[in-house]
C-alpha cells in the first residue's frame, strides 16, 4: 500500500455518493468542530450524502439544518456499559455500503476499531503504520495540522486532488443558523436588556463563566474581569449565558438566559456583539454561531482547540490578572469597545498573550 503522496493512491471525486464519518465522541465541542469537514466534504463531493457516527445526543442538534446529512448514529455514552444498545445501533450501520468512510481523528483507537468494521469501498485516515491499519488510503501523520478542525480538512485534501477553483483557506465552524432562529435570538436579548435597564448600551458583551476542571476560572476572577471591563467601557452591557446546570456562575448579577437546546443557545450568542469564555464546547458554540468570540486559555492549547474565523482569537492568560485580561479584550476590539481615552494603558506583556486570527490561521 502507498501513501496517498503517490497520484494512483488520490481517491478522486466520480462515484462517491455515500460518505460516512467516524467521529464517537460526546463532546459537545468536538462535536462543533467536526462542521468545517462537513463543509469541506460537502465542496469535494457535491452530490454526495453524508452520515455521521457520534456518542451522545448532541450532533442531531448541531447538523439539524446541514441538507447533505442524512443520518446521525448516535452510540449510546460509554457504550460497552450499554452492550445492547451499542451493538444495535452498530448492526443497523453495518447494513450500509459506503462509497467513503472518514476516520479524522488523530490517536482515537474507538474511531479507528469502527472504521476498520464497517462496510466501505474506500477508508480513509492518519496513520504511519502501513500494515493492518484498516485503512485504504492512509495518510501520514506529519499531515496532521495541530488544529483540531484543520486535521480532518488537510486528511480530505491530500488524498483528493484540488484544482484552481478549490479554495486552500479552512471552512470555519457553522452550526448554520437559520434567519428565523437569529431573529428569535436577537429579541431575547433585546427583552434581556430592557429587564436589566441595560437598552441603550453601545455593545452586549456574553459572558460564559464555566468550564471542566482546571479550565474554570474562579469567579472572583470573572468578577474582576466584568469590573475592568465595564470601567473602561461603562456603556457596554453584560448578559451572562447560564450552564447545563441550570444555575448562575457569577450569582445572578446580570441578565441570563438558560436553553438546554444548543440552537437556542448559539442563536441567542449569536444576536451580542462578543462573547467571552474559557476553551470549552460553549466557545466552540459561539464561534459557530458567527460571533466574535474571546477563547481564553490558561492550561489546554490553544494551537488545537483555539477559536478562528468570525473575528474570533483565543487569549493566553498565564500570568495575567484578570484585569490585565479585560484591558487585552478591550484593546483588540477597540473598534467595538473602545478605548476611551485616559482610563487605561495596554502594556506589552498585554499585547504579547493574545494570539489574532492571521496567527491562529498558520498554526
Amino acid at each position: 500500500m502507498h501513501f496517498p503522496n503517490d497520484s494512483t493512491s488520490q481517491i478522486g471525486r466520480d462515484g462517491i455518493y455515500r460518505i460516512l464519518v467516524c467521529r464517537p465522541n460526546h463532546r459537545l465541542g468536538n462535536a462543533i468542530l467536526l462542521t468545517p469537514l462537513i463543509t469541506e466534504l460537502e465542496h469535494l463531493y457535491k452530490g454526495a450524502e453524508i452520515d455521521i457516527v457520534v456518542e451522545g445526543n448532541a450532533s442531531t442538534g448541531i447538523f439539524s439544518t446541514f441538507f447533505s446529512v442524512n443520518r446521525i448514529y448516535c452510540l449510546p455514552k460509554r457504550g460497552f456499559k450499554h452492550p445492547l444498545a451499542f451493538l444495535a445501533v452498530l448492526r443497523e450501520i453495518r447494513k450500509k455500503e459506503y462509497d467513503l468512510i472518514v476516520d479524522p481523528c488523530v490517536g482515537s483507537g474507538f474511531s479507528r476499531v469502527l472504521t476498520r468494521i464497517l462496510s466501505g469501498r474506500r477508508k480513509i485516515g492518519f496513520s504511519d503504520k502501513p500494515a493492518n491499519s484498516g485503512l485504504t488510503h492512509r495518510v501520514p501523520l506529519s499531515a496532521a495540522p495541530r488544529h483540531m478542525a484543520k486535521r480532518a480538512i488537510s486528511l480530505l485534501r491530500w488524498v483528493t486532488p484540488l484544482d484552481a477553483r478549490d479554495s486552500t483557506e479552512f471552512p470555519s465552524l457553522d452550526i448554520r443558523l437559520t434567519d428565523m432562529e437569529r431573529a428569535h435570538g436577537k429579541s431575547v436579548v433585546g427583552s434581556l436588556l430592557a429587564s436589566s435597564r441595560q437598552a441603550h448600551a453601545n455593545a452586549v458583551i456574553g459572558i460564559f463563566a464555566n468550564a471542566t476542571g482546571a479550565k474554570c476560572y474562579p469567579k472572583a476572577w470573572w468578577t474582576e474581569l466584568i469590573a475592568t471591563l465595564k470601567a473602561l467601557n461603562p456603556r457596554c452591557s453584560i448578559i451572562e449565558i447560564i450552564p447545563m446546570h441550570g444555575r448562575s456562575m457569577l450569582d445572578s448579577q446580570w441578565p441570563g438566559y438558560y436553553s438546554t437546546s444548543i440552537r437556542r443557545m448559539g442563536a441567542v450568542m449569536s444576536a451580542v456583539d462578543l462573547m467571552i469564555s474559557a476553551d470549552c464546547g460553549v466557545m466552540h458554540l459561539a464561534v459557530a454561531s458567527k460571533v466574535a468570540t474571546v477563547g481564553m486559555f490558561c492550561v489546554t492549547d490553544e494551537a488545537v482547540y483555539g477559536p478562528y474565523g468570525s473575528g474570533s482569537s483565543p487569549l493566553l492568560t498565564q500570568g495575567q490578572s484578570a484585569s490585565e485580561t479585560a484591558r487585552s479584550i478591550v484593546e483588540n476590539f477597540h473598534e467595538l469597545l473602545g478605548p476611551q481615552e485616559g482610563l487605561f494603558q495596554i502594556t506589552t506583556q498585554d499585547a504579547s498573550t493574545w494570539k489574532t486570527p492571521d496567527d491562529v490561521a498558520h498554526s
